[in-house]
């Protein structure tokens, strides 16, 4: 049987050219306005919103009723339906899959990733692989399920004002990062945001993701892996490959990394010019 894969754009899936993957966009709002993440805004016009705009913006959690339509498409082809959504501790479109999917539990499932970004971008594109490789569609929610475990995100903040706009830093905190050039290292723990570290100076930010990695035992680089940045410009992302090069010298040259951008589910409280990565340890 068939098998489709559906996402939600908080993987930050811009270039889909697959036929049995469905990219089902969440609603960001600017105030009034609404868009439609990777539909009717891109990334690059997000990030130029976001740096005018005074407030915030928001996203919306996919409703039930955008599930279970995919999920009827799909069905009436004799497709079996492998949902893989953001963390359920960061939004509600995991619980929206779920009831959107409880008469269809013969042919559809559902995989929190517990992830976001390019964290859960690596768990997308790895039951690609597995379907690629014809495993059906029990086997490979099962092992889904298991190596989401073993999946890892660290990012590097460049600034704390958009932490500090989105109330999740004071602005006295805010204030004394940037006179001291805090960067803030951020990871994905158990589902949720969590500051892993404070280093003055990107230097020593690079440093904590470096020693992430190594105490995860490494990257395997057999498995997908990602690394994204925030903003209207690929500098820093450039700049912090050629400062590890270490970390991928003897598995693939810089031309051969998967680099994407980071949409609006991080963006809006990372800021511009942070960097990302996400990858499966050994």
């Amino acid at each position: 049987m068939k098998i489709r894969i559906i996402t939600d754009s908080a993987s930050d899936i811009t270039d889909n050219k697959r036929d049995d993957l469905t990219v089902i966009p969440m609603t960001i709002s600017f105030g009034e306005e609404q868009y439609q993440d990777g539909v009717t805004l891109s990334h690059k016009e997000f990030y130029e919103k976001l740096i005018e705009s005074d407030t915030l913006p928001t996203t919306s959690q996919i409703p039930p009723y955008t599930f279970q339509k995919a999920v009827e498409e799909a069905v009436a082809q004799g497709e079996k339906v492998i949902i893989i959504t953001l963390s359920g501790r960061l939004s509600g479109t995991w619980q929206s899959a779920v009831m959107a999917t409880e008469k269809y539990s013969d042919s559809v499932y559902v995989v929190d990733s517990e992830n976001v970004t390019v964290g859960e971008h690596v768990l997308v594109e790895y039951a690609l692989r597995l379907k690629d490789n014809g495993m059906d569609a029990e086997a490979i929610v099962k092992e889904l399920e298991c190596i989401k475990k073993r999946i890892r995100l660290v990012a590097l903040l460049d600034t704390l004002e958009y932490l500090k706009k989105g109330g999740r830093v004071s602005k006295t905190v805010a204030f004394a990062g940037e006179m001291l050039s805090i960067k803030p290292v951020v990871a994905i723990e158990n589902g949720e945001v969590v500051v892993i570290g404070k280093a003055r100076g990107s230097k020593k930010a690079n440093n904590f993701i470096i020693e992430r990695i190594r105490e995860s035992g490494g990257i395997d680089f057999d498995k997908p892996y990602f690394l994204g940045y925030t903003g209207l410009s690929d500098q820093l992302m450039h700049k912090y490959i050629e400062d590890n090069a270490a970390l991928w010298a003897d598995h693939v040259t810089e031309l051969e990394l998967s680099v994407g951008t980071v949409g609006g589910t991080i963006g809006t409280h990372a800021g511009p010019g942070a960097i990302a990565v996400a990858w499966i340890s050994k």
